[in-house]
């Protein structure tokens, strides 16, 4: 049995907490411990986390060893988490959000996975739609995510998502990589793709498991291309399930009225992480081959993502400003990263549909 650092990441959670923590508590697992990191909630959320586990141990229910951080301010996704890996000592990592319900038999379930290879990086567990009503949550049979996907024009979509799940994805299988919401890594892993840089303009001394220029949005997807590139692998386990809120983006839409609709359910912020970190990830990572090769699928793509936001989305030009700015440091990275490749392109070319 493998040690498990459960990293449970809040920011103002409201009536999303109870439900995730009491869904940590109730596993079946053993080997684990919790850190919760409250990302300057600012509304008695770190509270709120004590009062609940106190509850819990008064009342005799066993508790793992767990710490609350509270950071004196809002991080965002990638940087918090990093603080979060480094902090625990579990061999394995599950970085988990706060708009997550967990099977109690999830982390037995997805843990087991990397007993059957040590190359195994990353575990994705079936992710099923969390319905919220009137501040319920609601458990449905509609998939949220079982996987990421990533197309020929560099489109990354969450594999079977807004399909009724009636047991097609109840195999498990090699994948890509894994979503960015309940993903759990193999620390070893997770060490052997850190980045160490010293950045010359501004002295910034960069040391990062998920890159802390992207904020959040498709960090999980530049982490998850870094890996395959390093020789990690990914796989993907049905008898895992959790269930999950998304806020955004209800299903894998390819076409481009389609991913238009998409787009409009998602806020500026998100635009503008969205289009910025989409381009540094693909410096960080691509290999020339593969580009050139897919150039007829990308191209297209990438001329009516820059019109779109050039024409409809004004208040998204500064992503673009961003990402000239940011792109230097990204150089940096690729080098270190393909430094370490282990997998050719003819190897890599197979993830790209």
């Amino acid at each position: 049995m493998r040690s498990v650092s459960v990293n449970l990441l809040l920011y103002q959670p409201k009536f999303y907490l109870r439900p995730c923590l009491d869904s940590i508590l109730e596993q079946d697992y053993q080997d684990y411990e919790l850190l919760i990191i409250d990302n300057n909630s600012g509304d008695g959320t770190a509270e709120q986390v004590r009062k609940i586990l106190v509850e819990a141990q008064k009342s005799g229910q066993r508790l793992p060893s767990w710490r609350l951080v509270e950071n004196k301010q809002n991080l965002g996704y990638a940087a918090a988490h990093n603080l979060g890996i480094s902090a625990s000592r579990g061999e394995l990592v599950f970085l988990l959000n706060q708009d997550i319900i967990l099977e109690t038999d999830f982390l037995k379930n997805v843990a087991a996975v990397f007993e059957q290879n040590e190359k195994i990086a990353a575990v994705q567990g079936k992710l099923l739609r969390l319905k919220v009503v009137n501040e319920e949550l609601i458990r449905t049979q509609i998939i949220d995510n079982t996987g990421l996907v990533v197309f020929k024009n560099r489109r990354i979509v969450a594999r079977g998502q807004g399909q009724n799940d009636s047991g097609q994805f109840d195999r498990q299988q090699e994948i890509f990589g894994v979503d960015g919401a309940a993903p759990i890594y193999r620390r070893a892993a997770l060490e052997d793709v850190r980045i160490k840089i010293k950045e010359t303009r501004d002295r910034r001394q960069v040391d990062e498991f998920l890159d802390e220029d992207f904020y959040m949005y498709k960090e999980d997807v530049d982490l998850a291309w870094r890996l395959r590139l390093a020789g990690w692998r990914a796989y993907y386990e049905p008898t895992a399930t959790a269930w999950h809120a998304r806020t955004a983006g209800d299903s894998a839409a390819t076409g481009y009225l389609e991913i238009i609709k998409e787009r409009r359910k998602i806020n500026r912020f998100g635009k503008y992480l969205s289009f910025k970190n989409q381009r540094l990830m693909q410096i960080k990572n691509e290999q020339l081959r593969i580009l050139f090769k897919h150039l007829f699928w990308l191209a297209p793509k990438e001329v009516a993502s820059w019109v779109y936001v050039a024409l409809f989305e004004r208040y998204t030009w500064r992503a673009i400003r961003d990402l000239f700015k940011q792109t230097p440091r990204a150089w940096q990275k690729r080098k270190i990263i393909m430094a370490r490749k282990k997998v050719n392109s003819k190897e890599m070319e197979k993830w790209f549909e």
